[in-house]
């Protein structure tokens, strides 16, 4: 009796642990694939990764945040050409503006006679009512303290910040897809673990059924319910499992810019196991130089240097050479409507000297240095940051490779049990609770078996997505 409690016990906590093992699948929401049966085409991991690079949704936002701060960058690289500039225009007055020169009297000198020659009142036109005018200006900055520079080094260090973003969404969709692509391989396996176990239990529940009937006295109608019950949840557990599957095939596409209501099979049947060789001080070393965030840190410390060369270009003088061609078509000669008025040039030189501005550049000069103290204090938590998830991730990788081999080693010996067990069940040399014992305990090992496996290549491609591909491809 003490047995038969222990047993149900114990069967109790498998069939808990089971239910939960094989339902730890990453897959989102519902899918339309549950309401009609689909032809689901397959693909490799590659072709999945080279599809989502073409069509998730997230990137076309980074690319167009890469593309605004380049078009900033060409706009600061603009300062450096001379401005030329075209005016014309057309101006019509009331009426001729013109100038009255009053009557006057002028005397000679002696040597000329002393006669004096009174001048009557005069009207003389200045200016025309109608009049046209063409211009062309031209400025050029010569020397300005460095604004440019400053300009042009905060543009760079924002091009440079979103490439990294960009590079970063990529990294982010890669390690999406590697997940839904193992995972839908994983909840495929699961589901076979389901069908297998339950076809299995399902033969001893009729061989059950039939020993107990006969009346041979070793197997009671006890034990074919108890048989019966772990059937039924067994039923409902495959259930679930084909649903999780078919979701897994849905979130697979979804990663890859499909539609909601497409899916994609994964070509693969087996979960890669790639042994790692683990060198954590390298491995945090070269993340430095191929990390994402780490390369923006580092572009953001050149944008705030740029932004403090043009506070302290508020100190200095702005020279810049400045010219003009006039030309001037009035309707009529006469006043100001001379030969030598209609067409000329101007050029000049101009400077600009800084005298007192309420203190506007010294508090411009200190955000930016306040700036440049911050980003470096963010790059020290920043470094301690990467080294920690590096060091998770390769502590996480060594578990999950021993993991692995443990639970592939209780596999192989589960599965031996459950034939051994089978056979002596058949020959009446075990009992019922025994077979059945066994057999939870095989697809229990399974699941935690493919369970591992997928944990070891989706720690691979977080490895991946914090310190770069290029790091893996380089030690590997």
């Amino acid at each position: 009796m003490g047995r038969k409690k222990r047993w149900s016990e114990d069967a109790g906590r498998i069939s808990f642990i089971f239910i939960v093992l094989l339902t730890m699948i990453p897959v989102p929401g519902q899918s339309r694939e549950l309401q009609k049966k689909v032809n689901i085409p397959k693909a490799g991991l590659d072709a999945c990764l080279e599809q989502a690079l073409k069509n998730n949704r997230r990137r076309p936002a980074s690319r167009f945040a890469l593309e605004m701060a380049q078009a900033r960058h060409r706009q600061a690289l603009a300062g450096y050409w001379p401005r030329i500039t075209a005016q014309g225009g057309f101006s019509h007055l009331d009426e001729t503006l013109n100038f009255d020169y009053p009557a006057r009297s002028i005397t000679l000198p002696p040597d000329l006679g002393g006669m004096s020659i009174a001048t009557p009142e005069q009207e003389v036109n200045v200016l025309v009512e109608k009049s046209y005018t063409a211009t062309i200006e031209a400025t050029w900055l010569l020397y300005d303290g460095g604004m440019r520079k400053g300009y042009r080094e905060q543009t760079r260090g924002l091009v440079d910040m979103m490439k990294q973003e960009v590079r970063r969404t990529d990294l982010e969709i890669i390690d999406d897809v590697k997940r839904y692509y193992w995972g839908a391989v994983l909840a495929k396996k699961l589901h076979r673990v389901g069908l297998d176990t339950l076809a299995r239990m399902n033969a001893t529940l009729n061989l059950t059924e039939t020993m107990y009937k006969e009346g041979a006295g070793a197997v009671k109608k006890t034990d074919w319910l108890n048989n019966k019950v772990m059937v039924d949840t067994l039923v409902s557990v495959v259930a679930l499992l084909e649903k999780n599957r078919l979701m897994s095939r849905a979130a697979l596409a979804n990663a890859m810019g499909l539609s909601w209501d497409q899916s994609v099979e994964p070509e693969d049947t087996k979960i890669p196991l790639w042994p790692f060789p683990i060198d954590m001080g390298e491995i945090v070393e070269k993340a430095y130089a191929f990390n994402p965030d780490w390369a923006k840190a580092e572009a953001g410390l050149e944008a705030a240097e740029g932004a403090l060369k043009t506070a302290k270009s508020g100190f200095s003088p702005k020279l810049a050479l400045t010219g003009d061609l006039h030309k001037w078509w009035p309707d009529s000669d006469g006043g100001l409507a001379t030969p030598e008025n209609e067409q000329g040039w101007t050029f000049g030189i101009g400077v600009e000297i800084p005298l007192f501005n309420g203190m506007l550049t010294v508090n411009k000069i200190a955000a930016a240095r306040a700036a440049i103290a911050k980003i470096k204090a963010e790059q020290l938590l920043l470094k301690e940051g990467i080294g920690l998830q590096v060091r998770d991730v390769l502590l996480s990788l060594s578990a999950a490779q021993k993991s692995c081999d443990a639970s592939g080693n209780a596999l192989a010996a589960a599965t031996e049990n459950r034939g051994l067990n089978v056979r002596a069940y058949q020959n009446q040399l075990v009992e019922t609770d025994d077979v059945i014992q066994a057999q939870l305990t095989e697809a229990l090992m399974a699941a935690q078996h493919y369970k591992a496996r997928y944990e070891h290549v989706a720690l691979r491609s977080r490895l991946d997505l914090v310190v770069g591909t290029e790091v893996l491809k380089q030690m590997e």
